[in-house]
């Protein structure tokens, strides 16, 4: 899209900012904040996963007795405490579709949490010790390395070739991304493949080395993308999660009419939550949001193209472009 398609055609974008607005009972701003994926989060909103964000007006608390009604729904730093969890962790918890987010508030705001979507995962999950545990994560090769207990060498070959995925990543002060992996998962590896942990690395993995390849970026976007298309079956918010990791000129091919991508845009997941906000760091971690190998590009263009097919069939069923 570029800076002079500014405005979709006939209302879409009143449509994209009050869809799915039908407010439950006894619905009341609420303070907290609201996680910038995600996902990413349910309906695709401007929020990140988990992150999060200020709403200037104050909740009414809920009553406890049973004269008064039950809020239906809370906001991030709410339902983070009732799950006895913290910001970052809250945040991953959404990321990974563990606690799924509410439809955004007829009058815009931050993401919602019904309480019964967190009585769910507290059921789910056990007490706030099990769940801190899942979501744990470990940052850097040397972290890593000693939760699977090898060298950080080793650690770096596996998660270069593949073997290992990153949940999400951060941009040191030297401007090097630092991989971030659920000390979870990277148990369960061990477990299911221990004799990648020692010995002679597969002839695979010895090519793509000598090759200097890098398959951390790309396996971290597929998972970043897989989890963001959980979160919506609306065809036009899959299509703009798919165009969100393609170059621009992809896009503009998969969609040559300009309205369809100032709405594929308006519907494009934010950065995941962590993602820096220093200009000079965020340069660098751009980078790892657009898909780069051929292979890669040839994959999401080819999905860009199913999702704009099925959502050009929802718009002539609706008369409408975007999302209904």
């Amino acid at each position: 899209m570029t800076h002079r398609e500014t405005a979709p055609r006939e209302g879409t974008a009143a449509r994209m900012r009050t869809r799915s607005g039908r407010s439950a009972r006894g619905d009341a701003a609420l303070t907290g904040a609201v996680f910038k994926a995600v996902a990413a989060g349910a309906h695709m909103t401007a929020d990140a996963p988990g992150a999060v964000r200020t709403d200037a007006s104050a909740p009414a608390r809920a009553d406890a007795s049973a004269e008064g009604p039950v809020e239906p729904w809370w906001g991030g730093v709410r339902a983070a405490a009732a799950l006895g969890l913290s910001r970052t962790e809250f945040a991953r918890a959404v990321q990974l579709g563990i606690v799924r987010v509410g439809p955004p508030a007829p009058a815009g705001g931050g993401a919602r949490y019904a309480r019964a979507e967190l009585d769910r995962v507290r059921a789910a999950e056990g007490p706030p010790e099990a769940l801190r545990e899942r979501l744990a994560t470990v940052a850097g090769a040397e972290a890593a390395a000693a939760v699977l207990k090898v060298g950080p060498s080793r650690f770096t070959r596996l998660a270069r070739c593949g073997h290992v995925v990153p949940v999400g990543y951060r941009i040191n002060r030297y401007r090097a991304v630092v991989w971030l992996y659920l000390a979870a998962e990277l148990r369960e590896f061990a477990a299911r493949e221990p004799e990648l942990l020692r010995g002679v690395a597969p002839a695979a993995d010895r090519e793509l080395m000598a090759a200097r390849g890098d398959l951390r970026p790309r396996t971290w976007r597929g998972r970043h993308v897989g989890l963001l298309l959980r979160r919506t079956a609306d065809p036009w918010e899959r299509a703009a999660v798919l165009a969100s990791v393609l170059p621009e000129d992809e896009v503009r091919e998969a969609a040559p009419d300009p309205a369809e991508r100032i709405v594929l845009a308006a519907l494009a997941p934010p950065p995941p939550y962590g993602h820096p906000q220093v200009p000079v760091a965020a340069a660098v971690a751009q980078g790892l949001l657009k898909a780069l190998p051929p292979e890669e590009v040839r994959r999401y263009r080819g999905d860009l193209d199913l999702a704009l097919r099925g959502a050009r069939g929802q718009s002539k069923s609706t008369g409408d472009r975007g999302p209904t």
